[in-house]
């Protein structure tokens, strides 16, 4: 599918070529993609549950091909991925999903594979348009037609060639959530406290020999978990001075709950979904698990399945692929609504309120 050749004949001067603009956000965190995967996403449970409660709805969403064949490419499974699934993954972390269409000898798609987006670039004419895609994985690289790829991607205010994420805009409250875990981790291997003091209330300095040998016992002996509430013997003038907690160490818990809220914020999931107190913003689970789909699954759906037909419509004239809203359990108190009061509307023809809940009319007798 040729989307670009025709601006490139079109326009005679030609404009200054398009480079991608890197991500850049402020704080002590990884910028890479890849690293943050690695270092944030992958052990941010709130991060994860929030991408896969989109993802897997987008996945299990009813939809309508206007052709069968094409509806089953998009439902199949390809090497064991899901087609909307994984697009709606890499569309909320990364920004960009690149379907590639995988066709017979005779040029008739057969499979659609998902690539991985931080393995593809774009390749760009003299005139800064989109020609072809460049896969590169390892040393290895393949270029691939625009007509062999569908890019999907997310809005980019400064990038006219690459989608924005969601994972930068989390990043910084998912370190934050990682470094409130690792303090509250701290405190539990130090007996889920603040470390206390040893004072030498005798008039005489520890030598260097008594003071390793010290630390060592303590660290043995009193350090950790799996010792916490056992009885410290001490001699030689030791006295245990204990520290509490102060109020900085004590707002942790709150700053970890705040970054949560922000991490879900980021990925378009109501916190109360994800367990998260202190939420009232949804007055309960129902009517924020609607707004979830409302706000977030369907509009990520309806793009998604948008692109795909605008990329398979070469293969399949007048292909069209939308949501069937009807059919989502989440939406049935919407739907019931709609239909109680299009029932109660006396002033409406028959007709009239088939169209208004979306059905098609009923030919009539003569």
């Amino acid at each position: 599918m040729k989307l670009f050749g025709w601006k490139s004949a079109v326009r005679a001067p030609a404009r200054p070529a398009l480079t991608r603009v890197a991500n850049w956000i402020s704080g002590e965190w990884p910028r890479a993609y890849e690293v943050q995967l690695r270092e944030l996403y992958f052990g941010c449970a709130i991060a994860q549950r929030a991408v896969r409660l989109v993802a897997e709805g987008v996945a299990s969403i009813p939809f309508v091909a206007s052709d069968d064949a094409a509806g089953k490419l998009v439902s199949a499974t390809s090497g064991g991925q899901a087609l909307l699934e994984t697009l709606a993954t890499q569309l909320l972390l990364h920004g960009n999903g690149y379907v590639q269409l995988l066709t017979d000898p005779a040029g008739t798609p057969v499979e659609l594979f998902a690539l991985r987006p931080e393995r593809v670039s774009v390749e760009a004419d003299a005139r800064g348009w989109p020609v072809a895609y460049r896969y590169k994985a390892g040393d290895a690289a393949t270029l691939l037609p625009s007509d062999g790829v569908i890019h999907i991607r997310t809005h980019h205010p400064l990038d006219d060639h690459y989608g924005l994420g969601s994972l930068d805009a989390a990043a910084g409250p998912m370190a934050v959530h990682r470094a409130a875990m690792t303090w509250n981790k701290a405190l539990l291997d130090n007996a889920a406290r603040p470390s206390g003091a040893l004072v030498h209330e005798a008039g005489e300095q520890l030598s260097a020999e008594q003071f390793d040998r010290l630390r060592e016992e303590l660290a043995a002996g009193f350090a950790g978990a799996k010792n916490a509430g056992r009885p410290m013997l001490l001699e030689g003038g030791l006295r245990w001075q204990a520290l509490s907690l102060t109020p900085a160490d004590m707002d942790f818990a709150a700053l970890k709950a705040a970054a949560a809220r922000d991490i879900a914020l980021a990925f378009g999931v109501p916190p109360v979904l994800l367990g998260l107190p202190g939420d009232a913003t949804y007055a309960n689970y129902r009517e924020a698990n609607r707004a979830l789909w409302r706000q977030s699954i369907l509009p990520l759906a309806g793009k998604v399945l948008d692109a795909i037909a605008e990329g398979l419509s070469p293969h399949f004239a007048g292909l069209t692929l939308r949501v069937d809203a009807d059919r989502v359990p989440a939406l049935s108190e919407d739907r019931e609504r709609l239909w109680a009061q299009v029932t109660a509307a006396d002033f409406l023809t028959p007709q009239e309120k088939r169209a208004l809940v979306g059905l098609a009319p009923v030919e009539t007798a003569p």
